[in-house]
């Protein structure tokens, strides 16, 4: 079983990162305002005001940014600022001992996905997969997100049926396991790699944002000669953004397509990802998702 980490309360310090991407920083006081209205102190990290072709700063300074925040008692979270690319490079320097010892919510998604999938399997971490900071301005972000944050400070069971947004059952069936995954083209990139990811017996979240049509069904295809859909219990669909030469139903179509002969329960229409609302859920606890129905549930990502 992952650990969860110990929930905030009002007055904590969280920590801000930029472990991919660099970010503008003249519009950092604007998203700043939505931890600040939850009563949570902000401790900056130092690549947050690193910059350079594409990353924030060196490997080692990323790197050392990680661990730094996981082992400052003072912080209880670790935000990541944005996505973009980096989260891989340092997968195989990052220490999980410290991380397993240090139990801390760490929340963001995309690129971040690596993290998620690396932190589950080497340091038995739940993890969080929910809007980067870059994303969350006020006038950005729906109330339906911002009060994803409370997941955070009072441990509650998220149940995610179509009075939050309509849903598709692409495959029939119920499933219960453990809910694991993310961007699409970040989890196909841990193939074959030490940091493969895990997903026999688990419910697996897909989303992804600015790739073809043909881009997703040679990823969709790597996970099946890979076995990995025929691993996984079930399947969460997330959003779909920003699609070059398709569109979302046309997505699904493809998804079902892959997964139809393996009987494996599916429902399409989550808003979980590059998307808004985008909704935060807790990676690495126990869920359950009833295609005919279609709700997913899935346990508090906290410790009460």
């Amino acid at each position: 079983m992952n650990i969860r980490p110990k929930h905030l309360v009002e007055g904590d310090t969280v920590g801000i990162v930029a472990l991919g991407g660099p970010f503008a920083m003249e519009y950092l006081p604007e998203k700043l305002a939505l931890l600040e209205s939850l009563g949570l102190k902000v401790k900056f990290g130092e690549t947050v005001t690193l910059s350079g072709k594409y990353l924030a700063g060196t490997d080692d300074e990323r790197l050392n940014d990680l661990h730094n925040m996981f082992r400052d008692p003072e912080v209880k979270a670790i935000f990541n600022l944005r996505g973009g690319y980096g989260a891989a490079r340092i997968l195989d320097r990052i220490d999980y001992q410290l991380l397993t010892e240090n139990p801390k919510i760490f929340w963001g998604f995309s690129d971040v996905t690596c993290f998620h999938v690396a932190f589950q399997e080497y340091s038995d971490l739940v993890t969080f997969h929910g809007p980067m900071l870059s994303s969350v301005g006020a006038s950005e972000l729906s109330d339906i997100s911002k009060r994803m944050f409370q997941q955070l400070f009072t441990p509650f069971e998220i149940q995610y049926d179509e009075n939050l947004t309509p849903l598709k059952t692409l495959i029939p069936g119920s499933v219960r396991g453990e809910i694991t995954g993310g961007n699409l083209t970040r989890l196909v990139n841990t193939l074959g790699t030490k940091f493969e990811v895990d997903v026999k017996g688990k419910i697996v979240l897909l989303e992804d944002i600015g790739e073809s049509m043909e881009a997703i069904d040679s990823m969709l295809n790597q996970l099946r000669l890979s076995r990995k859909l025929q691993e996984a219990a079930g399947f969460v669909i997330g959003n779909f953004t920003d699609i070059n030469g398709g569109t979302l139903e046309e997505v699904w179509t493809l998804v079902e397509e892959y997964l139809k002969p393996l009987g494996k329960p599916a429902v399409a229409g989550f808003m979980i990802g590059h998307c808004e609302p985008n909704i935060a859920i807790p990676l690495g606890v126990e869920a359950i998702l009833d295609a005919d129905l279609r709700v997913l549930r899935i346990l508090p990502g906290v410790e009460y």
